[in-house]
């Protein structure tokens, strides 16, 4: 009996006779230069700190940046007391501006008290200084000259005053020809009238009938 020859074609195809085209397989893929040579560099990283601990520990050098270290710190802590008492010389400077400014304002207070006084005493000396013509004056005639006290009233009219009026005397005269004022504003009136008159003597006298009263004497 002749064998039948098995080929290929005699089998039943199934998943493994069509394999997909291209390498099978358990394969990577192509990484990044990056990926490739960052263990080298970690490595190289590495290998070089160690050297540069040991060169420090060595030489001695690793004192040096102890003591570094330490100044930096020491400066820093400094600074900040530095900063410290500025802030407080200011708040002193402060203060004392402060207390300054109070002490001129309490003594302020005074001054303008006496910038009152001295405003009230000007505008009472300017008062006094007034000549008011509006003033009653009264003129006495103590010469027994019939008329001598009209004549007087008419010069004072003549000069401005509105207010004059002749009387004889009723009481005590003094001993000689003078102008009497009651207040202190009536001082320039009175002196006005006085040099209208040409009278010399001018007193400030109280409990007069008039405001400004004139005694004519021989």
């Amino acid at each position: 009996m002749a064998r039948d020859k098995v080929t290929y074609e005699s089998y039943e195809q199934d998943v493994f006779d069509n394999p997909p085209k291209g390498p099978v397989g358990v394969h990577r893929g192509s990484r990044s230069v990056i990926s490739r040579i960052a263990p080298f560099v970690i490595v190289i990283l590495v290998a070089a700190l160690c050297g540069f601990g040991a060169w420090a520990w060595v030489t001695g050098e690793y004192k040096n940046i102890l003591n570094l270290n330490t100044s930096s710190q020491t400066a820093q802590t400094s600074d900040t007391e530095k900063k410290d008492s500025s802030d407080a010389k200011s708040d002193s400077t402060h203060s004392s501006d402060t207390k300054s400014e109070n002490t001129d304002s309490s003594n302020a207070q005074p001054d303008s008290a006496a910038t009152d006084n001295a405003g009230q005493s000007a505008q009472q000396d300017q008062a006094a200084a007034t000549v008011n013509k509006a003033t009653q004056v009264r003129v006495i005639n103590a010469t027994g000259i019939s008329g001598y006290a009209g004549q007087k009233a008419d010069v004072l009219q003549t000069a401005g005053y509105t207010s004059v009026e002749a009387a004889n005397p009723t009481g005590s005269v003094p001993t000689s020809t003078v102008v009497w004022y009651q207040n202190e504003a009536d001082k320039a009136t009175a002196e006005d009238v006085a040099s209208t008159l040409g009278i010399s003597a001018v007193e400030q006298v109280q409990g007069l009938a008039a405001p400004i009263t004139v005694v004519l004497l021989n």
